[in-house]
């Protein structure tokens, strides 16, 4: 009877105590994230995914230093997903000793491997074209290539962001990849020659320059169509929009260069867990069509339909050079760009 007593005394500490693991244990917990991405395009995403599996979704945005405050933070960051705007944010991600392997059938087989890291370290979301705008009055062609931005024909008639800027990089490392080194060197110096004036501004201004008759064509992402033909604050840039024609370069060759947005686990991530369920809900075909719709880009999913905006473009050829081999030429497109002073712009 002592020893049934003593047994029972026992199981009624341990009951509770059991009750409230049990308890923890079913809650679905919460997920940190820090995005380079912007509120508008991943507050809806998150929080679809909050309402499908009850996990808390905390976001910390900035334009830039993340991925240098998670290196600072160190084994105490909270961080347990970075989002990213494209190769070089993910690349320096990696670099940086930030990121560790994405364990996921799910996502292994909805992303391709052109569009995941070498040891699945990051993994692209959507994808962007860089592509060609061309003035409707001015210009007659309706095919390009890359290669045809250094024709001396274009002398004095292309708009164009900073070439440090990220996207520029990784098209440089594109050609770099293509043609070695030398010859891109002397592409790019052919392109500097043929700038309108020096390179400045976001890619919507590089349009703007067109409609305004600075130039007669722009380099710019696809993506930036949707902004100014649906950015209610900022009318005026659907004339801006519709004063140009894109054109996809390479179509009749390798294909068009490509970009992507995307995401890393971080290496200390507390709520590991979580955080690979958000990277498979972002590349789940709900958080595909989401992500293009809400920002006109492209699912990196097969098999997932394009908003009708993107639809409107029509199909193009993407280059299948895979963003490892980009992200390895970065460097050496970096350089390039400060070699022959390409953001002073041309020569006078």
């Amino acid at each position: 009877m002592r020893w049934t007593l003593a047994c029972a005394a026992a199981l009624a500490t341990l009951i509770p105590a059991y009750a409230v693991s049990l308890a923890g244990a079913e809650e679905p917990g919460e997920v940190n994230i820090y995005s380079y991405r912007q509120p508008y395009l991943i507050e809806p995403l998150l929080k679809e995914f909050s309402d499908e599996t009850g996990i808390k979704a905390n976001v910390i945005f900035a334009e830039k230093g993340l991925i240098e405050r998670i290196q600072a933070e160190g084994r105490n960051s909270p961080a347990d997903v970075l989002l990213t705007t494209d190769i070089g944010n993910l690349s320096q991600a990696t670099a940086s000793g930030i990121t560790q392997p994405i364990e996921s059938e799910t996502v292994a087989d909805a992303v391709p491997p052109a569009y995941r890291g070498e040891n699945n370290e990051w993994i692209g979301l959507t994808h962007r074209a860089r592509v060609v705008y061309a003035s409707k009055d001015r210009v007659e062609e309706d095919a390009i290539t890359y290669e045809d931005l250094a024709d001396p024909k274009w002398r004095g008639k292309i708009c164009i962001r900073s070439g440090q800027h990220p996207y520029n990089v990784a098209l440089i490392a594109s050609m770099i990849a293509h043609h070695g080194e030398e010859k891109t060197e002397e592409w790019l110096r052919g392109v500097k020659a043929n700038l309108a004036r020096k390179p400045a501004g976001n890619d919507r201004l590089q349009v703007k320059g067109v409609y305004a008759g600075e130039c007669d064509i722009a380099i710019g992402n696809t993506y930036y169509m949707g902004k100014m033909l649906t950015d209610e604050d900022h009318p005026e840039q659907k004339e801006w929009a519709n004063s140009v024609n894109m054109l996809f370069p390479n179509a009749d060759g390798r294909g068009t260069h490509v970009n992507v947005s995307g995401a890393i686990v971080a290496k200390n991530a507390p709520n590991k867990e979580n955080a690979v369920k958000l990277v498979e809900f972002l590349a789940s075909d709900k958080g595909q069509e989401m992500y293009a719709d809400v920002n006109s880009e492209y699912p990196v999913k097969e098999g997932v339909p394009w908003s009708k905006l993107v639809q409107s473009w029509g199909a193009f050829k993407s280059d299948p050079i895979s963003l490892n081999e980009i992200a390895a030429r970065r460097k050496a497109a970096s350089e390039l760009v400060d070699k022959i002073g390409f953001d002073e712009g041309p020569s006078s």
